[in-house]
């Protein structure tokens, strides 16, 4: 039997926030991370960015920490590794290797997965899920021979992972059902400016498109929609969405159809287990209701927060704002707020489309809830930032 004081289940952003957090405070507890990938914890939103650009990206550049920090921190770092069964009333968890870790903290950091539409073909070869750093090399290397590839989907990996391939100069084109790229987050005019962008930068876009199924023997050639189109494709990227990782918590409290539910210090109503990251279902004290965020900086605050409530020296409540950050091509783009509910009934712009420098606000009401900001100063985010939370916080 091992013994842990902590136990994190999921070695990813929030994963390794966590440690950070516990340490910040607590320089002796015994603490264990198990995780499922063979890399140590990294930054996974690079893979659909520079990671893909870049001809020569070193693995290494994503890790989080070098591999002997773990070791400095004693940090029982477990890759390579799942969680088959984990026992809330004698708190145990047990590995895949046979063993099992009796621990008296937890946080849940299993994160998400990459959604698998529910359509033929999906386990054909040359289709890529982009999760992993080994799914991003794969991309990389085939992408490198093949020259074109088809990407499905329009949510910011598919976006992302379209600018950052053209950078290649070889073909790209993306399917999607929506009406414009982003038109689920930004106003009408926005998405159609976005849009151009990317058929100035030669992507070619196939719009109001769903996938119907893959055609090919053993590796992929054709993508077949519901219109009753078909693509000639060998390489595809599929980027449609993603699903908790919530199995090892199924059927009990620690799950629901929305998350895991946590309160505001993100401890579940199991006392001493707490939830980070993509599954955790927090009470937004700053736009009201409760929230699933799934982006790093979520996880990275989460975990960090989580980590120090964890050691009972440091007791916070989550308050973050969301805030998502992005590059294509030449445009710096920055996500501030609710984007959830929708295209913006009622928006103001600042600035130019045409000139590449402007920033739009959503209101809901007469309450500015998000606003969107291309190639902007980092000080008027935060401006927008702070008027966002003194419009809308619940405390």
């Amino acid at each position: 039997m091992i013994q842990r004081d902590y136990l994190v289940i999921g070695a990813g952003t929030a994963g390794v926030s966590v440690c950070e957090g516990i340490r910040q405070y607590d320089k002796r507890g015994k603490v264990a991370m198990v995780g499922n990938e063979v890399h140590p914890p990294y930054d996974r939103i690079s893979l659909s960015k520079r990671f893909l650009s870049q001809k020569d990206s070193a693995v290494e550049s994503t890790f989080a920490h070098p591999l002997d920090w773990y070791e400095q921190q004693k940090i029982d770092l477990r890759l390579n590794t799942v969680v088959t069964q984990f026992n809330l009333e004698r708190r145990l968890a047990v590995l895949s290797n046979g063993q099992t870790i009796e621990f008296k903290k937890a946080c849940l950091a299993t994160g998400s997965r990459p959604l698998r539409p529910l359509v033929a073909g999906t386990n054909l070869g040359n289709i890529i899920y982009l999760r992993t750093i080994g799914d991003a090399l794969a991309l990389k290397e085939m992408y490198a021979l093949e020259g074109e590839i088809v990407i499905i989907g329009s949510g910011y990996i598919a976006v992302e992972a379209a600018a950052a391939l053209r950078h290649g100069k070889h073909k790209v084109s993306l399917l999607t059902r929506d009406a414009a790229l982003w038109s689920q987050m930004l106003d009408a005019e926005t998405a159609a400016w976005l849009t151009n962008q990317f058929k100035h930068h030669g992507v070619s876009l196939h719009f109001q498109e769903s996938l119907n199924g893959f055609e090919g023997k053993t590796v992929l050639r054709n993508i077949q929609t519901k219109n009753g189109n078909r693509y000639p494709a060998a390489l595809a990227l599929v980027a449609v969405g993603a699903e908790m990782n919530l199995e090892l918590v199924r059927n009990t409290p620690l799950s629901s159809g929305k998350g895991t539910p946590v309160n505001e210090f993100l401890e579940t109503d199991e006392k001493g287990i707490y939830a980070a990251g993509d599954i955790a279902l927090y009470p937004d004290r700053v736009l009201g209701g409760v929230r699933r965020t799934d982006h790093w900086e979520n996880a990275r605050q989460q975990g960090l927060l989580v980590g120090a409530n964890m050691t009972g020296k440091k007791r916070q409540r989550y308050d973050h704002l969301p805030v998502y950050n992005s590059e294509l091509f030449d445009l710096k783009l920055q996500f501030i707020g609710d984007f959830s509910s929708g295209p913006p009934v009622r928006s103001v712009a600042e600035g130019s489309h045409d000139k590449k420098s402007f920033t739009m606000k959503y209101f809901l009401g007469d309450k500015l809830r998000a606003a969107f900001l291309c190639n902007r100063s980092e000080d008027e985010g935060i401006e927008i930032g702070k008027t966002i939370r003194a419009q809308n916080a619940k405390v």
